[in-house]
């Protein structure tokens, strides 16, 4: 890894923001550094205590301009720093690695999100005591939950530099939570960094408010070829393959590595391009939508099964299973309520899971449909599935660009139905029926 930004893929005018702020960050911490010595307190940031010339320093003086110490400290460091942040973006866009990375790169001793001092290397692999990741299981996040992070959040990084929270998916926070996260924005703690990622600004997945008091970082879809580049370079997956995939996963970096690595996610993938051919009849569309809610529950409970267990088990040898002690089998009498908690964990995880296995299916019919639409139309662009590109060309043929829009919408329409809370079922149902009719 060169540096903490490595993985960001196509988003070079992010990286740019990022680092400034990065570099603003660290002249804070240099232009704190002097008075902490002065107070016989241990200087921050990894400034040198005896006065001398840091790391801090030098970055500062790459940010600030050139001068003396007491010029640079007058120039207004962290013009480019703020203690709240939005990153948004389609999906595969990168808005977490990019909240990852900038984190990483605040906590870098450096300041420049080197990527391989302890301060980077442990941010990126989660175990940094002052970087706090909160990705949501269920289909929310609750008050409660963010009431406990805001006042942990609070208190004095350990490390000198920042104390971070990162919110993936802040568009699932409650009402309630995130007026909760709104005080602290709002009052935000010294060296408190809150990094929050969405899909857009839209009332509906970031409130006013909270929009308001923070800097948007805006992601965009990454091109092909540079997912692919990252596939080959990182991954080594060969040429053919990683652009295949790239293209195939219209720009989502993760499921272009599932895509290109994954044999099952490829069969789950051509099962749900065969969705189109079985469209027969009204019976049939009701089969097509059976068969493919199965498929993402069968692919949802793997996904979960193994840490559904690993935690069960976890929490039956805390209780005490096993034990031959008196206490051992009280504890375990008293703990149906722990695990009754558990389970309700585990089945809201699951949930989410199998509306995030849908929603890929999803995103690859709607990829068919625009095929079959830009066909219609002879537009200049390259498919989205080159290895359905006959069967779309001959369902341009038969539909024609209306035909092929109303199908390309009624896949959208369901998306959005699931994601309103429409039971899958009947969103995929529906669309079925739509996508028969024409």
């Amino acid at each position: 890894m060169t540096d903490v930004f490595a993985d960001l893929v196509g988003q070079d005018e992010a990286v740019v923001t990022l680092r400034r702020a990065a570099a603003s960050a660290a002249a804070l911490l240099r232009a704190a550094a002097p008075a902490a010595s002065r107070a016989g307190a241990p200087a921050a940031g990894g400034a040198d205590p005896a006065g001398g010339y840091d790391d801090l320093d030098a970055l500062a003086e790459q940010f600030d301009g050139p001068g003396t110490a007491d010029d640079r400290a007058g120039a207004e460091p962290g013009a480019g720093m703020t203690h709240a942040w939005i990153f948004t973006g389609p999906p595969g866009s990168g808005r977490s690695v990019a909240a990852r990375a900038f984190a990483a790169a605040l906590q870098c001793v450096h300041g420049t999100g080197c990527g391989h001092c302890p301060g980077c290397h442990t941010t990126l692999t989660g175990t940094h005591a002052d970087v706090r990741l909160v990705v949501p299981e269920g289909l929310s996040i609750g008050v409660n939950e963010m009431r406990a992070l805001v006042l942990r959040a609070a208190s004095t990084p350990s490390g000198g530099r920042w104390q971070i929270v990162i919110i993936e998916d802040a568009d699932r926070l409650t009402e309630a939570a995130g007026n909760a996260l709104l005080k602290a924005i709002e009052e935000p703690p010294p060296r408190t960094v809150f990094l929050l990622c969405a899909p857009s600004t839209h009332p509906d997945d970031i409130s006013v408010t909270i929009r308001s008091r923070c800097r948007i970082v805006p992601l965009r879809q990454p091109p092909a070829g540079a997912v692919a580049e990252v596939l080959v370079r990182r991954d080594g997956i060969a040429p053919d393959v990683a652009e295949w995939a790239a293209a195939a996963a219209q720009g989502h970096v993760g499921r272009a590595r599932r895509l290109a690595r994954d044999p099952e996610a490829r069969q789950r993938r051509d099962a749900v391009l065969a969705v189109p051919r079985r469209l027969t009849g009204v019976g049939a569309a009701f089969d097509a939508a059976s068969a493919l809610i199965e498929a993402a529950e069968a692919e949802a409970a793997a996904s979960v099964a193994e840490v559904d267990e690993a935690e069960r088990a976890a929490l039956q040898t805390a209780l005490g299973a096993g034990g031959t002690g008196r206490g051992a089998a009280g504890a375990m009498r008293g703990s149906a309520g722990q695990l009754k908690d558990l389970e309700k964990r585990q089945k809201s995880r699951a949930t989410r899971a199998q509306r995030d296995a849908l929603d890929r299916a999803l995103v690859d019919l709607a990829g068919f449909y625009r095929d079959a639409l830009t066909m219609a139309l002879r537009a200049p662009v390259a498919p989205v599935h080159t290895d359905t590109a006959a069967l779309a060309g001959a369902g341009a043929q038969k539909w024609a660009a209306e035909g092929a829009l109303r199908r390309l919408e009624a896949v959208l329409e369901c998306r959005a139905a699931i994601e309103a809370n429409v039971k899958p079922r009947i969103a995929v149902e529906a669309m079925m029926l739509a996508l028969w009719k024409g």
